[in-house]
Order: C-alpha cells, then sequence, then structure tokens
C-alpha cells in the first residue's frame, strides 16, 4: 500500500488535535475539516491545511459524505483518520473513501456492518466460543415473543437496541407488568436515534462491572490485546470515569478476557485499532458486549500502560505494515486514569451547560496529560457532545495514580460552565471507587446532587485567581497577572476553607 503522505482528519475537537499531533510526529501532513461554528478552533489553527465545510449542525458539515470526499479530492488527499463519533463507523463512508482511491485508517466495511449490529455481532462472535449473555438471538417486536423469552431466561431483563450505542434504545424491565411499556419505548427510541427499530432481548446483569479490551490487527495476520480499561462509572449508560487495569481482573481472567477479544476481532478478520466490550458480574464471569471499530474516547489509558501510541499504529497498519510488536513484547506499566470534562452541571442531573470559557488553566506535572480543543474564551457549541477536555494521570500504582489525579482536578480552573470536575474529585474520594469495589450502578447508589452542595466553580474559580495574585505578590513580589496565569492556588482547596497563607 503507498505511504500517507496527506491525512485529512474528518472530526473535531480534542480528537483532531490528537491525530495530528501523531501525524506531524511521522512526516504527514494534516488537512482539516470545520464547520463554521469551529472556525477559531484550536485543531483549525493546527492543522497544515483547513478546509470549511459547511454550517454548524453535524448533518449540514460533519456527516455529508460528498463534502468530505470532495475535500480528498481537491487538496489531493491520501488518507482519511475518522477519529470517533461522526462517520468513524460508517461503512458507507469508507467505501466512497476506497471508490475515490483514499485510505480509510479503520477497519473493512463488512467489519464494521456486522458489528455495527449487535446482533450480527453476537452470531458472528459466537462460532468462536466467546462467552454471551443469555437472550434472544434476533429482534423481538411482539410482547407475547418478549414474554416467552423473558421468562425463560427470567426477570429482570435489558431490552437493547440492534444498531447504535451509547445507552439509546435501552430498557430495563424488572416485571411482566412493565414489559410492553418498556419494549415500546425502546423500539421507538431506537428508531428515533438510529434509523432501525431492530431491538433484542438479554438477561439482565445485575451489579456489573463494564470493561472493555483493546485489540490492534494488521493485514498480516497479526491480532493482539493491549489489556483492559474499566469503565463502570457512567451516568445515562455512557462513560465518565476510565482506568486501565481494572482493579478486580486477575491475570488469569485478564488474559482470558484479552484472547476472547482477539477471537472477536478475528471473527470479522478485523484490521487496526478496536475495542471489544465485556459485561463482568458479581462472579467473575464475563460476557461479549458489542465491539467498537474504530480509537475510543479513552484510548490514552491504554497508551498510558503500555507505552504505545494507538494512533501511530493506526496509520502504521493503514499503510500496510505490521504491528510494531507481538503480545510477548506488552507490558503493564503502572496504573491510569482518566476523567472526561464535560460541559455539564452534575448536579442538575448530568444536563449540559453550554456558555463561554471565562476561565481556562488545565493542570500540569509529571504524570499528567490533557487532551483538549477549546481555549480560554472560546464558547462551548451546542450542536456536538459537550466534552470539553479529557484529563489523564498515570502513576506506578492505583493509589498513587488516584492520588495525581485528585492534584490534577484540584489544579484544573474553568469558569463560564459547570462541569464534571467536582463529580470527578467526589468519585476519587469515594471509598467504593478507592476500594475497587464499585459497578455501573455508582451513580445510583453513591453519588446524590447534594453531595456538592456548596461547590460554586465561578465563586472558587474567581477566588482561586485572586488568592494566587496576592499571594505571590507577596512572596515573590511578581505581578498579579503572572502570578493569576500561573493558577497557584487549587479552586477546591479555597472552597475547604484555605485563607491564602502559609504556614
Amino acid at each position: 500500500m503507498p505511504a500517507i503522505k496527506k491525512l485529512l482528519i474528518a472530526n473535531r475537537g480534542e480528537i483532531a488535535l490528537r491525530v495530528m499531533r501523531t501525524a506531524r510526529e511521522m512526516g504527514i501532513r494534516t488537512v482539516a475539516v470545520y464547520s463554521e461554528a469551529d472556525r477559531h478552533a484550536p485543531f483549525v489553527r493546527s492543522a497544515d491545511e483547513a478546509v470549511c465545510i459547511g454550517p454548524p449542525p453535524g448533518k449540514e458539515s460533519y456527516l455529508v459524505i460528498d463534502k468530505l470526499v470532495q475535500v480528498c479530492r481537491d487538496r489531493k488527499v491520501d488518507a482519511v483518520h475518522p477519529g470517533y463519533g461522526f462517520l468513524s463507523e460508517n461503512g458507507a463512508f469508507a467505501q466512497e473513501l476506497e471508490h475515490a482511491g483514499v485510505i480509510f485508517v479503520g477497519p473493512s466495511p463488512k467489519a464494521m456492518k456486522v458489528m455495527g449490529d449487535k446482533l450480527a455481532a453476537k452470531e458472528a462472535v459466537k462460532a468462536f466460543g466467546v462467552p454471551l449473555v443469555p437472550g434472544t438471538e434476533g429482534a423481538v417486536s411482539e410482547v407475547k415473543e418478549a414474554l416467552r423469552v423473558a421468562k425463560n431466561i427470567r426477570f429482570p431483563i435489558l431490552i437493547k437496541a440492534a444498531a447504535g450505542g451509547g445507552g439509546k434504545g435501552m430498557r430495563v424491565v424488572e416485571e411482566e407488568a412493565g414489559l410492553q411499556e418498556g419494549l415500546e419505548r425502546a423500539i421507538s427510541e431506537a428508531r428515533n436515534a438510529f434509523g432501525d427499530g431492530s431491538v433484542f432481548i438479554e438477561k439482565y446483569v445485575a451489579g456489573p462491572r463494564h470493561i472493555e479490551v483493546q485489540v490492534m490487527a494488521d493485514l498480516h495476520g497479526n491480532t493482539v490485546y493491549l489489556f483492559e480499561r474499566e469503565c463502570s462509572i457512567q451516568r445515562r449508560h455512557q462513560k465518565v470515569i476510565e482506568e486501565a487495569p481494572s482493579a478486580v481482573l486477575t491475570p488469569e481472567q485478564r488474559q482470558r478476557m484479552g484472547e476472547a477479544a482477539v477471537k472477536v476481532a478475528r471473527s470479522v478478520d478485523y484490521v487496526g485499532a478496536g475495542t471489544v466490550e465485556f459485561l463482568l458480574d458479581e462472579n467473575g464471569d464475563f460476557y461479549f458486549m458489542e465491539m467498537n471499530t474504530r480509537l475510543q474516547v479513552e484510548h490514552p489509558v491504554t497508551e498510558m500502560i503500555t507505552g504505545v501510541d494507538l494512533v501511530r499504529e493506526q496509520l502504521r497498519v493503514a499503510m500496510g505494515e505490521k504491528l510494531s510488536f507481538a503480545q510477548e513484547d506488552l507490558r503493564i506499566r503502572g496504573h491510569a486514569i482518566e476523567v472526561r470534562v464535560y460541559a455539564e452541571d452534575p448536579t442538575n442531573d448530568f444536563l449540559p451547560d453550554i456558555g463561554t470559557l471565562r476561565t481556562y488553566r488545565p493542570p500540569q506535572g509529571p504524570g499528567v496529560r490533557v487532551d483538549d480543543g477549546f481555549a480560554e474564551g472560546m464558547a462551548i457549541p451546542i450542536h456536538y457532545d459537550p466534552m470539553i477536555a479529557k484529563l489523564i494521570v498515570h502513576g506506578t500504582d492505583r493509589l498513587t495514580a488516584i492520588a495525581r489525579m485528585e492534584r490534577a482536578i484540584d489544579e484544573y480552573l474553568i469558569s463560564g460552565v459547570s462541569t464534571t470536575l467536582p463529580f470527578c474529585r467526589y468519585v476519587m474520594g469515594h471509598n467504593a471507587f478507592r476500594s475497587g469495589r464499585y459497578d455501573t450502578h455508582f451513580v445510583r447508589d453513591h453519588f446524590k446532587a447534594a453531595d456538592l452542595e456548596g461547590d460554586d466553580p465561578e465563586e472558587a474559580v474567581a477566588a482561586a485567581l485572586v488568592a494566587a495574585a496576592r499571594q505571590a505578590d507577596r512572596e515573590h513580589r511578581v505581578g498579579p497577572s503572572v502570578a493569576a496565569q500561573s493558577g497557584m492556588v487549587s479552586a477546591w482547596k479555597l472552597k475547604r476553607g484555605w485563607n491564602g497563607t502559609r504556614e
């Protein structure tokens, strides 16, 4: 396959920047595409070339295949990296690029199609002996049929959309009385979200942990797993905090789960980076859920514990090269945690809180990585996912990583919008998380909005900047503006009563 000399990133925000950085290290020129809402975004300024592709709504810009393919032709692009979301798992997009002679940095359209349909995915992996949650093998649309299945596997059950993800088209039904309503709502939501109302039924696993395995495969028959990520801290079935490795897997479980993930990838002749998601029950048994045929939001924690640049491997594989490592070369080095910094209000059911970043000071220091796509003074667009940044830390062990994350969150100064940072700080200090004894019901079982009462980010950030300026002026005789920019004082420390003096 030809070398990639010019790469278009069919995405926006932090993931576009993330891909550009590795491409630049590899000597590859980059092309950004952007909507009018992102005209002044950092990823646009960072690219070697940038092209506006339409109005802010994704369906008029980032999701318009014809526009993206035309930019590839006009700019003589060799390859497209789709990032995650938007068209990253769209087989039609990959096929159109192939027809245009452009490399799609990802798996084949066939693999995306099979794994994009949860029923087809279950059918594909069944022959490889991968454990599956008991349930239906096909779509269910009639209450009578659903009741027969539910009685066979016993309530509670989980009704899930065959297409899509993110918790849409998903309903837990505890007993027969709620079956008809649950089925009708799941079908309606699946149809509205994905254009496909197909749903299926699984046994509901009580107290599950959401654990996923990173896989990577090349065109030469090499497929490896890069260990697991724990993704059980969620709201509305969507992840907020991830860590690697899991705090509960034994080495034997880790190997079995990793080998199962490799089988899943081989069931569809997978090529590139992918993630196989499993449920782990209270007995330590795991079950296949789905495969995400793209780079994941939480890929940095895997990079931290393995030392592997996953984007670099994606690009190498797309150029026909072999993986730069074998399974036996991989080792887990320390522990990594990622928190997603969303413009959401955790005291108001995590609803989006769109606004302007009046203050934005990300943390720094040993073992801290911030993947962000915004700068101070920028507005968070209403048209896209409200994620501002990903804060990732690495430590020699889990407790060190937790302590480092607490310090990093304490240093992160944001005003203008509410964020999930106070919630993430709460999680870091909670005994259920610190002990590793938690599951996907953490928010339901352990968190109440009242737990964050009194946490006013606006007041805290303002106080932090003022106190930092005054303290630095007293001790070092530097100007307030310099001290304020340094972010010397933790907003959360001030909220706990620190008065700006040192002992």
